[in-house]
């Protein structure tokens, strides 16, 4: 059992989601052997992708050739979307993948906890409370028995709670207890049906400068178990330097706008260590650590004839060194030691399938299947070497199906053959595995201890490819693909995915009701295989009514769809509830959504999720109806304005004048525009002048680091990291009698209850007097904020700037939200 879950394990980054395949060039295969002599492991630890340290990382991967790994204990799901409007779940797959993006270019591994990234936190108690230390503790333990670090090392200090993020303080804290808990065969000895205990050697934290407050205090910190080693080394076969590859690496973060220029020269990085001990003072964390053959019963062998193939390795033509690569394959197959067993015949495997010239591919007819269908898979062997090759069998999984070519693979002559794939009716949908079960506010539900700590869900559809070279038998594994030529990209790869024979899809996530008269839905409904005809039914609490209660669909071709029209009406009173599709085909219900996420930097997503629309009937009056939105890093607003009836028109700052402006009762600006959209520092006099003239002009948060206009408003005023992460604190009318709280909507505390993740962050906290602050609000044992909402008289309008949340607030429909905007919106009208 334990070889197949690490297996399972390995096979999560040994082999990626579908993408163009890897080729790689004489001087990857040798940097490859060159890892392949080395065993020693570094595991990073943090709280969340873009935490990691990428020059630490790829040094210890590139420089040390060590198996390095980061363990970001959270996905990212609480940050905000630069790049798109996907949030919570779908930002964090989007998160995930960018992460394996830059493990990919820094050459790490990658590796989660269930801990659900719930929002900014203030302390590691608070937390750790959230997310079940338990059983965060229990996965961080897990990927260390399962990974086995000589040497870990943390981004964060575990001794100084509350100067930092708590998700952060929280990461260095669950490490240091994991690193003692992992050799103790009592704690969650559950894990040891898979895993045996195991111990580390050392335990560092990543310090630098910044952790001290600055240089001079730095320089004054006691450095007696500091090591530190200079990063900028140059790479000539990669034409790179190190601080060039960690910043590749980085602006792969995307999503978060991370993108990173890279640099030349010594850059030093210091690690303070916390257990553990070193022999010497030099400055190497493997230091007394065998980290050859040798450290293996049975290594020296292979590690000389490895050594012999690196020190004379053939760039011109690799495959002379397929017979000693063979050898040492063989003998490292008769290893006793498991966990080196494992991993490096997975890492000798790529090379002999590299350096032999081998290419293996299967490719489906079409992108998608649905369970039980049938369809036809493309072979294709080439040998490009001058061995004795032949292609024994090939075997497609899951369902098995097997043909036994056995043919020689002459010399660069491509083989092709075609198979049957017969896609079993239990068959899993492909998405991923931690968003399968519901979870909770600070934890995913991962039932099967055998997925927890994996990237994604492990390849379900793939081709064993089982060859024979001079004599030796080897396997590799291949996923499934899809792909098209492009008349523009040329050829294109796409995932394979398992889906539903029909997906079921509303046109938007929420629908508001600010009266009681009826109004249409659409519900789409997507077929993914041919022929299909059924009823579609929908769901809602009583109160609500829907006509027609049921209405029949059939389509004719897989990719059609069939759009069905609802009428709902609402009750009296203000109610929410959940509309539910359900579609009968021939007996089985449907009720999911299949969202594709498609971003040029990684693999395209499938999520299949269960199909919903939120339905608000809402008490709320506003006045004013025309909208100017200026979009910033990515929200949700301005469709969430029109579901309340608003005329909402996006603006593109290069067309904003005077004249222009004059046709709205009020300009909004989205979430950091003043971050993210350098052509505003031009038009503050345009808006301010609309200010003036008698118009509202609503600004949304931004951060108080890297602004682009020189005047954030007509006024006076400075912004802090002030936030209030507590969504249920207490909020504190301080103008109570100003019209943003009394009109068209009077607002009491209850307009202050079911707000999601958080009040408000970056608040400002020095303004001019013209400014009245209207709400005060403060987590547990913090002074009161009084900067979340500001509202200025100028001229004859009226200046907002509000850093409440009201981008989270809007997707989850809460109420009170809603009310507050539509006054801010409604003042002076």
């Amino acid at each position: 059992m334990r070889k197949l879950i690490f297996a399972l394990f390995l096979l999560s980054f040994s082999i990626s989601n579908a993408q163009a395949p890897e080729k790689w060039s004489s001087s990857e295969i040798y940097n490859h052997i060159k890892k392949l002599n080395f065993l020693g492991s570094v595991l990073y630890i943090a709280a969340h992708p873009d935490d990691e340290n990428t020059r630490l990382i790829s040094y210890f991967s590139n420089e040390k050739n060590a198996r390095t790994a980061y363990l970001s204990l959270t996905r990212g799901d609480g940050g905000q979307n630069l790049i798109g409007p996907e949030l919570r779940e779908q930002l964090g797959l989007i998160r995930t993948q960018e992460l394996l993006a830059a493990r990919k270019i820094d050459g790490g591994e990658q590796f989660f906890t269930r801990a659900n990234d719930f929002g900014y936190s203030k302390t590691p108690s608070e937390t750790l409370e959230i997310w079940n230390k338990e059983e965060v503790l229990s996965d961080v333990v897990w990927i260390i028995r399962k990974f086995r670090p000589d040497v870990i090392i943390n981004r964060f200090d575990h001794r100084t709670a509350g100067s930092t993020h708590g998700h952060h303080t929280s990461s260095a804290i669950l490490s240091v207890e994991a690193f003692d808990l992992a050799k103790d065969k009592n704690a969650f000895s559950s894990q040891l049906e898979y895993v045996d205990a195991y111990k580390p050697k050392r335990l560092f934290f990543n310090t630098s400068p910044w952790f001290y407050g600055g240089d001079e205090a730095f320089q004054e910190a006691d450095k007696s178990k500091f090591l530190s080693f200079d990063t900028g080394t140059y790479f000539p076969l990669r034409g790179l330097s190190n601080p060039e590859i960690a910043s590749l690496s980085r602006s792969q973060h995307r999503s978060q706008g991370f993108g990173s220029t890279g640099s030349r020269g010594k850059q030093l990085e210091y690690l303070e260590l916390l257990k553990g001990d070193l022999s010497s003072k030099k400055a190497d964390v493997f230091d007394g650590i065998d980290t050859s053959w040798n450290r293996v019963e049975g290594g020296k062998e292979i590690g000389n004839i490895l050594k012999e193939v690196e020190e004379n390795f053939n760039f011109e033509n690799p495959s002379v060194h397929l017979d000693e690569l063979l050898k040492a394959y063989n003998l490292i197959q008769q290893l006793k030691d498991e966990h080196w067993r494992q991993i490096k015949s997975e890492e000798i495997k790529a090379i002999i399938y590299a350096a032999s010239g081998l290419y293996l591919e299967a490719v489906a007819q079409k992108a998608y299947s649905t369970p039980s269908e049938e369809l036809k898979v493309k072979l294709e062997a080439i040998n490009r070497s001058e061995k004795n090759i032949q292609l024994t069998a090939v075997e497609l999984t899951p369902n098995n199906s097997r043909i036994a070519p056995q043919v020689r693979l002459q010399n660069n002559e491509r083989w092709n053959g075609d198979m049957s794939f017969k896609i079993p009716s239990s068959a899993e949908y492909t998405s991923p595995y931690w968003l399968e079960e519901k979870g909770s506010v600070g934890m995913y539900q991962v039932n099967d201890q055998k997925l927890r700590g994996l990237p994604e869900t492990p390849l379900k559809t793939k081709a064993t490819f089982t060859v024979s070279i001079n004599g030796t038998s080897v396997s590799f594994e291949k996923p499934v693909v899809y792909k098209f030529n492009d008349e523009v990209f040329g050829e294109t790869y796409e995932n394979f995915e398992i889906v539903p024979a029909i997906s079921l899809q509303f046109n938007e996530d929420i629908l508001i009701f600010n009266n009681s008269k009826p109004r249409e839905i659409n519900v789409q409904v997507t077929a993914n295989k041919p022929d299909i005809s059924g009823e579609l039914y929908l769901k809602a609490a009583n109160g609500w009514k829907i006509k027609p209660v049921r209405s029949n669909f059939s389509i004719a071709e897989a990719g059609g769809n069939s759009v069905l029209t609802f009428e709902i009406i609402p009750p009296k009173d203000q109610s929410e509830t959940s509309l539910i599709p359900e579609a009968c085909l021939a007996g089985k219900v449907y009720s999911d959504e299949l969202v594709e996420i498609d971003y040029e930097h990684f693999p395209n997503q499938n999520l299949i999720m269960p199909a919903s629309l939120k339905l608000v009937k809402l008490d709320i009056q506003k006045k004013g109806e025309k909208i100017a939105y200026i979009e910033g890093a990515g929200d949700v607003v301005p469709e969430s304005l029109e579901q309340i009836g608003y005329q909402v028109t996006r603006v593109s700052p290069a067309t904003i004048s005077e004249s222009m402006l004059k046709n709205f009762d009020a300009v909004v600006l989205g979430i950091r525009a003043y971050n993210t959209v350098e052509e505003l520092k031009f038009k503050q006099p345009i808006l301010f002048n609309y200010v003036k003239q008698g118009g509202t002009m609503l600004v949304q948060y931004n951060t108080n680091r890297g602004l682009l206009v020189d005047e954030l408003s007509p006024f006076k005023l400075e912004l802090s990291r002030d936030r209030v992460t507590q969504e249920n604190a207490k909020v504190n009318f301080l103008a109570p009698d100003h019209p943003v709280l009394n009109s068209p909507n009077k607002l009491s505390e209850k307009d202050f209850d079911g707000w999601a993740q958080e009040r408000g962050l970056y608040f400002p906290d020095s303004w001019d007097e013209n400014f009245t602050p209207i709400l005060s609000m403060n987590d547990d044992n913090e002074s009161p904020k009084n900067g979340s909402l500001l509202v200025a008289k100028y001229g004859e309008g009226y200046f907002i700037y509000t850093g409440i949340s009201f981008f989270r607030q809007f997707p989850e429909a809460v109420p009170g939200a809603f009310r507050l905007f539509a006054n801010l919106i409604s003042i002076g009208k």
